[in-house]
């Protein structure tokens, strides 16, 4: 896909009725040896929340989309429909009777109605993590095999706003052969136009082979709705949505209605639609033609069904009965069209072959109209991107701590308590309710404000419930003696060590209490590989001891807890030491308050402009001093680091294995949004120009910190709290910077923050980002196209390097992220919007929250 952006123009120019491409002419006779297949395809996009929460829609509209298919599908066994979302499907299965699931299975099994994709939702494809991407699909395919018995063959993916190859790769994974993407770049869908490219083996960047590819369907068009799909011209494709017949409440906005069909004008309307089938076909390679016939939540009234269905039967009839029209045009599904598609072209089930192109990358980022791209959405609403992760990590470890103590439970009658049921639902439902938030209005954070919360409730209820099944799995994998393993739902055995007390709040630490007699600290590594980590815990006391598995005396770092920038709080201490775990291991360690502890306390130095009279802490040593142009130097054994003085952020680092100075200055800026009309929005970035830098009248209070297992800087700015944190201990912790940033924009009006790193890497406007956690992709930052079409979505991790050296951000949540200028890596953290960017949401984002945003930084040479 570089090679294509490479040769594009990006122009765009007035095609005519096909705006953003080109005037289509045919023969009359070019169908005279082969007719055309026309498959018209009904659908319905149900969007599992958006404008309404997912029970309100389901309540509203799905179930009764549902149960008329089942009415008319059974009326005419011509008739044809597909379903996507299993979240909804599963839903109103559960409240139908067994007739009418005995009638599902009947019209699934004579090929009237077909489940595509089969995901518990459509995901998006940008903010996602594999984990996640593959758990819905895998939530979907069960249960579709637990109820229906059957496996979905192809991808149909309408909505998402760009497409990813992990997506790709995950489908012919799954024993896919086919997928259809919908959402790419118009002046891409041109190029691809012009050259019948549309169709395409897609294969992995990795593949040497052709061992990944699968076959792609792109829609040439604007939209997926009615007007966007019969051919080029929407003004007469609309026409021909019977939905929009005179009368109803949805009209034709070219004010050329459709027209009921009869005898005396199906001539005139069939030939209409068949020259816009002929021309949509000369896009293609094959005189195969797919023609989708749906849109949001359509098909909800018994009315639409027939006016669709009938209207279209008679168009066909009157095709099908003139064979010097050279056309066959029927309903069909997915599966009908792809499966016609390879017999053309002489394509095997599985097999590629040289009829249609291969191709690799990714389609991001999207625009759809002008220079709206929708690069926007990679960070709107960070605080649910970020709480998403935190239910994957907690999801992951109750997954494998239930497994391990099911086997344990089995092997004695006295274990057999183990809530086992109860506790496999609370990890489905985790699932599902993780599976639900990756579609693709709700990880975006491009939903409603109140379906936000309805989502964040969801997320939230999960990891109380997840955190219920690691204690419970735990207690039984720790017990020596498993015959003492007694289950009381109302004094758990164990206690998590963080608290969450409401879906848009921070977590924050329990405090431990400390007595003469051993608490014990319980550490899981839910990873597959030996872990040295620094882990934290509060206590109520500095006396402080720790003892590890073994019983041995533990190395502690006391470090204060702070009440705001500058006070200590004496309620309760931080400890920090170096855990050492097996893969899969739980460690039990102990803590015990003695009379004098060996624990080393931090060493604080407080930077503001007006110091004060110094007050000694009774406990700590804490020094305060003026803001000053002398820099703020912290190191360990790999690395030393210089920050201002004035500003207290990172500007040089010393990498002391080669003794190199490396310049990486860090900074925050502001993007405000454009003057013109339209600005932006959940999705889009339009912003006024290059960012503007993040200006402090006063400097800000620099908290610096000194200690044995690690050093900090804390900065306290207006809009943000920066800490860069240096661990001194081996391994990756060690050689790796953690950056925190505690984003609070919740005062501004149209502005979106980012943090940018400037370092003096040669990477020549060519960055890297991964897709999905999965893989990297290479980004070249092209001056062709406007600022807001450079920003690329991360998910895990970025980076930009030249021959010597690699600079890599790691991030714990998906952001959108760009390298504008040459050594430069920019996040942007959040973003607040005061109005509508018109893509349907009908609101700005403006329900911000004070927000973590964490990360990496690490750099390395090549």
């Amino acid at each position: 896909m570089l090679d294509v952006y490479d040769i594009l123009p990006f122009d765009n120019p007035d095609g005519g009725v096909w705006k953003q491409g080109f005037d289509i002419t045919y023969n009359e006779n070019e169908w005279d040896s082969e007719p055309l297949q026309v498959f018209v395809v009904p659908h319905s996009h149900n969007d599992p929340g958006w404008l309404k929460t997912f029970d309100d829609y389901f309540r509203d509209q799905t179930q009764h989309i549902l149960n008329n298919m089942v009415i008319k599908l059974q009326e005419d066994n011509r008739r044809k429909f597909m379903w996507s979302e299993i979240s909804y499907f599963s839903k109103w299965w559960d409240g139908i009777d067994s007739q009418k699931k005995d009638a599902v299975k009947r019209l699934i099994k004579d090929g009237q109605f077909e489940i595509v994709t089969g995901g518990w939702v459509m995901p998006d494809e940008a903010s996602p993590h594999y984990f996640a991407l593959v758990d819905q699909l895998i939530e979907g395919h069960q249960w579709l095999e637990k109820n229906l018995g059957v496996k979905p063959k192809s991808g149909w993916a309408i909505d998402p706003f760009g497409h990813s190859p992990t997506m790709a790769y995950l489908l012919k994974r799954t024993g896919f052969s086919n997928m259809l993407i919908q959402r790419v770049h118009y002046s891409v869908k041109k190029h691809f136009a012009t050259q019948k490219t549309l169709e395409f083996f897609w294969r992995q960047n990795w593949d040497l082979g052709s061992s990944t590819d699968i076959l792609c369907h792109m829609m040439p068009f604007y939209s997926y709705d009615v007007p966007h799909t019969c051919g080029p011209d929407p003004k007469i494709c609309c026409q021909f949505d019977f939905k929009r017949l005179p009368g109803g409440r949805v009209s034709c906005p070219w004010r050329v209605p459709p027209e009921a069909i009869h005898a005396g004008n199906v001539q005139h309307r069939a030939w209409m639609i068949l020259d816009q089938y002929r021309k949509k076909s000369k896009l293609f390679r094959t005189k195969v033609l797919l023609a989708p016939l749906g849109d949001d939540f359509r098909y909800a009234e018994s009315s639409e069904w027939d006016q669709q269905y009938q209207n279209y039967q008679k168009l066909f009839d009157y095709m099908n009965s003139h064979p010097e029209w050279h056309v066959k045009a029927q309903f069909g599904t997915l599966s009908d069209y792809f499966e016609a598609l390879r017999k053309e072209s002489s394509l095997g089930e599985k097999g590629s072959n040289s009829f249609f192109p291969v191709l690799s990358g990714d389609f991001f980022t999207y625009a759809d109209r002008d220079h709206h791209y929708w690069s926007g959405y990679f960070t709107s609403r960070p605080f649910y991107k970020r709480l998403d992760r935190l239910l994957e990590s907690y999801l992951r470890a109750a997954e494998i701590l239930y497994s391990l103590a099911l086997v344990q439970s089995s092997k004695s009658e006295k274990l057999s308590v183990f809530p086992s049921v109860d506790n496999y639902k609370l990890l489905t439902e985790a699932r599902r309710n993780l599976g639900l938030f990756q579609h693709h209005d709700a990880i975006t954070g491009t939903s409603k404000d109140w379906v936000v919360v309805d989502y964040g409730t969801r997320l939230f209820h999960s990891i109380m419930n997840l955190k219920k099944v690691i204690i419970d799995s735990a207690h039984i994998l720790i017990l020596k003696d498993k015959g003492a393993y007694n289950y009381d739902i109302s004094t758990p055995f164990l206690k998590m060590d963080d608290i969450q007390s409401s879906q848009d709040s921070l977590p924050r630490k329990t405090v431990i209490k400390l007595t003469s007699q051993p608490r014990y600290l319980l550490i899981y590594n839910p990873t597959e590989q030996e872990r040295f980590s620094v882990v934290s815990v509060n206590v109520n006391s500095p006396r402080v001891k720790l003892l590890s598995p073994l019983g041995k005396p533990v190395t502690v770092q006391i470090s204060a807890v702070w009440d705001g920038a500058t006070t200590v709080s004496h309620e309760a201490y931080q400890i920090f030491f170096v855990a050492h775990l097996p893969p899969l291991g739980l460690g039990v360690y102990q803590l015990l308050e003695v009379q004098s502890s060996e624990a080393v306390l931090a060493d604080y130095n407080v930077y503001m402009r007006n110091s004060r009279q110094e007050k000694p802490d009774r406990l700590f040593k804490i020094k305060e001093m003026q803001n000053s142009v002398d820099n703020i130097i912290l190191e360990n054994s790999y690395m030393k680091l210089w920050f201002s003085g004035m500003s207290g952020l990172l500007e040089k680092i010393n990498t002391k294995d080669d003794g190199k100075n490396h310049q990486m200055k860090v900074e925050f800026a502001w993007y405000g949004t454009t003057s013109n009309r339209d600005k932006s929005g959940a999705y889009l970035f339009l912003p006024d120009g290059d960012a503007k830098p993040y200006i402090f009248t006063d400097p800000p209070i620099i908290r610096v910190a000194h200690g044995r297992i690690f050093s900090e800087v804390v900065c306290f700015f207006h809009h943000v709290t920066h800490t860069m944190r240096l661990y001194k201990v081996q391994g990756l912790e060690g050689q790796s910077l953690e950056v925190s940033n505690i984003v609070d924009i919740r005062g501004e009006y149209n502005r979106e923050l980012a943090m940018r790193i400037s370092s003096d890497i040669n990477s020549q406007n060519r960055f890297y980002t991964d897709l999905n956690g999965y893989q990297i992709q290479p980004r070249l930052t092209m001056s062709k196209l406007p600022l807001q079409a450079n920003i690329y979505p991360m998910t895990t991790m970025a980076y930009i390097q030249d021959v010597g050296v690699r600079l890599t951000l790691h991030s714990a949540q998906s952001l959108g992220v760009a390298s504008l200028k040459n050594g430069q890596l920019e996040v942007i953290m959040d973003r607040r919007l005061m109005q509508d960017d018109n893509r349907g949401l009908g609101q700005g984002v403006q329900d911000n929250k004070i927000t973590a945003n964490i990360f990496r930084l690490l750099l390395e040479r090549r």
